[in-house]
């Protein structure tokens, strides 16, 4: 429903991009509305209000009476239902060979008698906010971070990997294997990251999930000492940290994973020293067009994949008729964005 004030704005800028030498339908179509929407509204000269609020709707043929409302809310309020929502209470009325209405209809009877609550002793459902979407343009702007386990030959006993990734470059610029999860270590792993990595006193987005080493007081007031900004996931929502996630299945999914388990915790930092070098110096990460981490971190991928398509173009050139288009993508890999917003409506624009 388009109420009369924003009829007249539409109107408004219609008119005044005809005047101007468009034609009556691209500027509707701009306006959002169809020709015949816009010869509808503007009638003799007059854009028209819209009639359906002010007309007399029928009730329909099916409608519940008073009384037999009436009656829904004594039933449901007799001691024997008055604890059972009306998905319980309609079956067993049926069994007893009584019907009053569907549960829909109970539902909206008992909504409008404000006898709609939650009931039991398990926490009412709380609504989720999407957390604050974070852009990376460079490195070291935004981080990511989080623990995981790594069996040991002992079952049941394990140990604990923390892991610091930078969402722009994907570097991991932070790891350690503890026997134990704990804020004390995180805090004390992430400075060594800021040092280590040159960025003490500059804007940080340090980004984890909802675990006790994350928000643990220790760590962060060492976050609000080092300057760093926190940000958190949505609680019991993985997808919020895909980036630590996706790097967690790369480290597991390693074809040197041992499956039997690590044989102590010397064992298990030997080798994730190796997989970090691995990740960081020789993987080539197709998010990131094909360069490793490290060379994206340092700014090298610019000229390398220049170089590329150097390359590509020469051989091109050569055999022209293996090629049906351009050569490959060889445009370093854009902004990175954590929890991207979706894409709002797009508003109604000035038609002039």
């Amino acid at each position: 429903m388009t109420f009369l004030p924003e009829r007249k704005q539409l109107i408004a800028f219609i008119q005044e991009a005809y005047q101007s030498g468009s034609r009556l339908r691209p500027a509707c179509d701009e306006a959002g509305i169809c020709e015949r929407t816009y010869r509808r509204w503007l009638h003799k000269g007059e854009v028209q209000e819209d009639q359906r609020p002010a007309c007399e709707h029928s009730e329909p043929a099916n409608k519940l009476s008073e009384q037999e409302r009436e009656t829904i809310l004594e039933v449901f309020n007799q001691p024997a239902y008055a604890d059972l929502p009306p998905t319980q209470v309609v079956p067993l009325l049926l069994d007893e060979g009584i019907y009053h209405a569907s549960e829909s209809s109970c539902y909206r009877i008992l909504k409008s008698a404000e006898q709609v609550n939650h009931r039991g002793r398990a926490q009412p459902a709380e609504k989720r906010h999407k957390p604050t979407s974070q852009v990376a343009t460079k490195a070291n702007e935004c981080w990511s971070w989080d623990i995981t386990y790594l069996p040991s030959t002992v079952k049941g006993l394990y140990y604990y990997l923390y892991l610091f990734e930078d969402i722009f470059s994907r570097k991991i610029v932070g790891d350690e294997v503890y026997e134990q999860e704990c804020g004390e270590y995180a805090a004390k792993l992430v400075q060594r990251c800021i040092l280590k990595e040159g960025c003490l006193n500059q804007p940080l987005v340090l980004h984890s999930d909802n675990g006790a080493p994350m928000k643990s007081l220790t760590m962060r007031a060492k976050l609000e000492e080092l300057g760093v900004a926190s940000s958190y996931s949505r609680p019991r929502v993985s997808n919020d940290n895909p980036f630590s996630e996706a790097l967690f299945k790369t480290l597991k999914y390693r074809h040197q994973w041992p499956t039997k388990g690590f044989s102590s915790l010397e064992a298990a930092r030997e080798w994730v020293q190796h997989f970090v070098h691995w990740y960081n110096h020789e993987h080539k990460h197709s998010k990131i067009n094909f360069v490793s981490p490290a060379e994206r971190h340092a700014g090298l991928d610019v000229d390398i994949l220049a170089k590329r398509k150097q390359v590509l173009e020469a051989a091109k050139q050569a055999n022209p008729l293996r090629w049906s288009g351009d050569v490959r993508n060889c445009k370093p890999a854009g902004p990175v964005t954590l929890n991207p917003d979706k894409p709002e409506n797009v508003e109604v624009k000035d038609a002039a």
